[in-house]
């Protein structure tokens, strides 16, 4: 196995270690949350919260344009233009961050004032935490530099556990919440807000220790600036169609209907999230050398790492989505004492869609790499605004809550085929073989797999249904991926490496 792909496997695991952990943290977290809180409480926070993350598309952005520039400096071994990306982004996130200010406190503070859907007699408490929320959001901006930075570093055992620290510490303050005898809601943000301070600084002591580029300086260098700012303006652009998608629907809900379906949403959003971030961890850990390998012009590891990243993504979703969607309704009433209605359809319907979003996130870091994203940008996004005017208009005819995310997953799909006929032309996508090698043998798993965890989905209710689709779901999808699911090389690295971790085990 080379050195790189023994990096990637190393740095999946420690993502994977990080991830159940503070999955496990998060969940237990939001029902906890969602007791002390309540319902209507619970509905505020997400809502108001979701005013404010509409602006964080400028944060997003920037994030990915960091991440790329400064892994494809390290990938030409360009040290110098390396540290002058990283000062670049320090002075655009302190912008940033100061624009948001402006932004939330104005154009956003009209729309919390006008539109919002809030009880009259928790108004006083939605506008506190609405000014908590812009701060909160302002010190996750700066710290994007440094994350991206130690990404860029495949530095994923720091990563991972200042992750399980910052879980950890916000199951220590919904705790704390039960003690408290002032406005949970109000003091619940603070601490929010506290805990992002001290992540900030941690990161930032962590990287100018660490990192010869994480050092700012004052330089002038015109081309790479435009270079960075082109491609950050439209990578701007497409984060926030896709904010106004996410947050922009939460919203419309809230005005259509009131706080309880924004909880609903929530719930929804944080099963996804808990679920989706395993395959956020990894492909954290094949980011940094898809991009590396184009900058290289190390192709052929390029494509294969494309294809393997694609594939893997799906199937370590598709295991989780399969067993969940089938026991959704189960799995929420273990998870929350009070199950808000529409919860489990907009969990089953989120769940569905992420799996598009898998599949076509390898396929986004690879053009990233390019640097020539403005074609691609312009119909994606173009795509996502088009959720929030559909959505709006099945609303306004009487259509239920959940017509916004079907609309939603039939524009992910949407997006996903251009992109995959787009990246024929960006990255010289081979789409037979991609097709092939790719989605072929998704297809036939989740045909046979499903069909089979489906079966016995008639036969048994409440735990015994549980167990035994779970088992049916891992045993098959596993089976399947290993049989029909790898090609002949990727068998024999699979087996290479776990007899590498086997050999090491003994040795100790």
């Amino acid at each position: 196995m080379s050195s790189r792909t023994e990096r990637i496997a190393k740095n999946t695991l420690m993502l994977y270690f990080r991830h159940i952990l503070t999955m496990l943290v998060s969940l237990y977290t939001v029902r906890i949350k969602l007791e002390i809180l309540g319902v209507e409480d619970f509905g505020i926070y997400n809502v108001v919260g979701g005013v404010v993350a509409i602006f964080v598309f400028l944060n997003d952005a920037l994030a990915n344009s960091t991440q790329r520039f400064i892994s494809f400096s390290l990938g030409q071994n360009n040290i110098t233009q390396a540290r002058n990306t990283y000062s670049i982004f320090i002075v655009f996130h302190l912008a940033i961050a100061l624009l948001l200010v402006i932004l939330a406190q104005t154009i956003g503070l009209w729309f919390f004032n006008t539109w919002l859907n809030i009880p009259q007699e928790r108004h006083t408490a939605a506008f506190i935490v609405y000014q908590i929320s812009i701060f909160t959001t302002a010190v996750s901006i700066l710290k994007v530099p440094y994350y991206a930075t130690i990404i860029a570093y495949e530095k994923m055992s720091f990563f991972a556990m200042l992750s399980i620290f910052e879980s950890l510490f916000k199951l220590l303050t919904v705790f704390l919440l039960t003690m408290i005898l002032f406005d949970k809601l109000i003091v619940y943000a603070f601490i929010v807000l506290a805990i992002e301070i001290i992540v900030l600084l941690i990161h930032k002591i962590y990287c100018n220790k660490n990192f010869e580029i994480a050092h700012f300086r004052f330089f002038r260098e015109k081309k790479l600036i435009k270079k960075i700012i082109e491609f950050s303006g439209w990578s701007v652009f497409d984060s926030f169609a896709g904010a106004c998608r996410s947050h922009g629907i939460n919203v419309l809900i809230n005005i259509f209907f009131n706080v309880s379906v924004n909880a609903a949403m929530g719930i929804a959003t944080q099963v996804r999230s808990a679920v989706y971030t395993f395959v956020t961890s990894f492909q954290h850990a094949f980011r940094p050398q898809i991009i590396k390998s184009y900058a290289a012009a190390d192709y052929n590891f390029f494509y294969r790492l494309l294809f393997q990243t694609s594939k893997a993504s799906f199937y370590l979703l598709y295991i989780f989505v399969l067993p969940l969607y089938i026991n959704a309704d189960f799995v929420l009433q273990l998870w929350l004492k009070n199950v808000p209605e529409y919860a489990v359809v907009f969990t089953r319907i989120i769940l569905l869609a992420s799996l598009f979003e898998a599949l076509s996130n390898p396929l986004r870091v690879a053009i990233n790499a390019t640097g020539n994203i403005k074609n691609i940008t312009l119909v994606s996004s173009i795509i996502a605004f088009a959720n929030l005017p559909l959505s709006l208009l099945l609303l306004w005819l009487g259509f239920e809550p959940a017509w916004v995310l079907i609309v939603k997953a039939g524009l992910i799909f949407l997006s996903f085929s251009w992109l995959v006929f787009y990246s024929s032309k960006a990255i010289k996508l081979p789409i037979l073989q991609f097709f092939s090698k790719t989605i072929l043998p998704i297809s036939l798993i989740v045909l046979i797999s499903g069909a089979l965890t489906i079966i016995f989905n008639n036969f048994y209710s409440g735990w015994l249904k549980l167990i035994i689709t779970v088992f049916t779901a891992v045993t098959s999808t596993v089976s399947l991926v290993y049989c029909i699911g790898l090609n002949a090389n990727e068998k024999i690295m699979l087996r290479s490496w776990i007899k590498t971790r086997v050999q090491r085990k003994k040795e100790l």
